[in-house]
């Protein structure tokens, strides 16, 4: 098979194959990573920042219970997917902890601090499972 040829059924493949996937914006964290959102109309709302201090204070604890910062702020197409994909209106500010499983498992329209977060994250079934093979 030619190459342009193997190239678009391998596109068709995995268009076909997984297309909820597809159309998921954090499909690429899913069952590897949480994933803490951070969405903003624009950059220079505060809140952004204190959520960004908060996570660079505690990446050590970040990294222990693989947990990755993502940022839709402005417009823009993957923005907008975001947005879609959690509800999220294009003036609002949200913070969501997204689950390994791609669900959400909080959202709040503050900067969430990292005590919050970790409690969360230590009292789901997965993380526990985690913390038991370690």
């Amino acid at each position: 098979m030619n190459r342009p040829l193997l190239l678009a059924a391998l596109a068709a493949m995995s268009g076909s194959a997984t297309p909820a996937l597809a159309d998921d914006p954090l499909a690429a964290h899913r069952w590897t990573s949480r994933v803490l959102l951070i969405v903003a109309p624009e950059s220079g709302d505060p809140r952004i920042e204190a959520q960004r201090r908060e996570a660079r204070a505690r990446r050590a604890d970040y990294a222990e219970r693989d947990l990755v910062l993502v940022e839709a702020i402005g417009t823009g197409a993957e923005a907008d997917r975001i947005r879609a994909r959690f509800g999220i209106g294009a003036r609002d500010f949200r913070v969501v902890l997204v689950g390994k499983d791609g669900g959400a498992k909080l959202s709040e329209a503050v900067p969430i601090p990292a005590a919050r977060l970790f409690s969360t994250i230590d009292a789901m079934p997965m993380r526990r499972d985690e913390q038991g093979r370690r």
